[in-house]
């Protein structure tokens, strides 16, 4: 569900920017010591770098076409907490458009705030936390796994018909824009709720103490946090590196939306254009920086090698961007507490 720039205007990009960047700085300000611990560090840098990886893996919507990936925002807040997981989620849609050329620049703070202000900041506080408390059972972290996933996507979607009606986008007219996304969203939504669901009863199982709603239980089939740190980063570099390149090449559910609206095939761009010495100036920033554009080599797109490399390459990088976050976090926030202790 990353929009490209052509589907919002400069005002509408430029606004939704200053609110990330607002979440964002906010997030980091207000992260508690419990959320985002020394120990929690290497779980947001692998969880993020599993995340990059999932979300390059599109799987067919069965009899519509459509394809769809995970968001990830309730799998990371399930794991890490909302805010640790959105400042994670953050900054996979960052390296997504700047590395990957995966959404536009000019709509990453919307592509921000669908995907990870929606979900981390709104759905998980309101949804998910709503129905798992500390001792929960697997029917209650399912439920709330699945019915999360899929209001995340469902107003995340809207979110989008919101943005792109303020930015006069006409050839996606509301009301017949809304009633085609929502309804591709939900069945995606169905699917990452699932996925989501098995993943937390899993390491809720395996690793209790490390899932944000868990207190440790002294389960006797716990394993070492150590020993999951490590399945993650494998799991993340195996599915960046070889499950990626089985991901659907059906158009995912915003591009199908689309197509769907505006009749006009191609994908996100679908009969629309961005012109103007905005969306150039974002198009030039955006071709300096990609080193893989859409998860593939700059001059061979056709190599599978690419989007394996894509993946890995991704995953690493996420995996150090999300830890130096947190190391950074923590350092100052430990040091403040010292200084107001003296």
């Amino acid at each position: 569900m990353h929009m490209a720039d052509a589907l919002i205007s400069p005002v509408v990009g430029l606004s939704m920017a200053v609110v990330s960047v607002a979440a964002i700085s906010l997030s980091v300000a207000r992260v508690k010591n419990e959320e985002l611990s020394e120990s929690k560090v290497p779980i947001m840098g692998v969880a993020g770098a599993a995340v990059f990886a999932a979300q390059m893996i599109n799987f067919a919507i069965p009899g519509t076409g459509s394809s769809g990936h995970i968001g990830g925002g309730i799998l990371l807040a399930g794991l890490l907490g909302g805010v640790p997981a959105f400042l994670s989620i953050a900054a996979v849609m960052i390296i997504q458009c700047l590395f990957f050329a995966d959404g536009g620049l000019l709509a990453l703070g919307c592509n921000i705030f669908n995907l990870g202000v929606i979900p981390c900041l709104v759905v998980y506080p309101l949804v998910f936390k709503t129905i798992v408390k500390p001792g929960t059972d697997y029917k209650r972290l399912s439920m709330a796994s699945v019915l999360s996933a899929v209001a995340g996507l469902q107003l995340g979607a809207f979110c989008v018909v919101l943005q792109t009606l303020l930015s006069g986008i006409t050839q996606l007219p509301f009301g017949a824009f809304t009633a085609i996304i929502l309804p591709i969203h939900l069945a995606i939504g169905l699917v990452e709720g699932i996925v989501t669901a098995a993943v937390l009863c899993f390491l809720y199982k395996m690793r209790p103490e490390i899932v944000s709603f868990a207190q440790p239980n002294g389960n006797k089939n716990s394993v070492a946090t150590k020993e999951v740190v490590i399945a993650i980063a494998a799991v993340a570099i195996i599915v960046g590196g070889a499950f990626s390149l089985l991901a659907s090449q059906d158009p995912d559910g915003l591009e199908w939306a689309i197509e769907r609206t505006t009749g006009v095939g191609d994908g996100a761009e679908a009969g629309l254009e961005a012109e103007g010495a905005v969306f150039n100036a974002a198009a030039s920033i955006q071709e300096s920086t990609s080193l893989f554009p859409d998860y593939a080599f700059e001059n061979d797109s056709e190599n599978p090698a690419g989007t394996s490399a894509a993946g890995i390459i991704g995953a690493v990088i996420t995996f150090i961007v999300a830890c130096a976050v947190g190391f950074v976090i923590t350092k100052v926030k430990k040091r403040r507490k010292v200084a107001a202790n003296a």
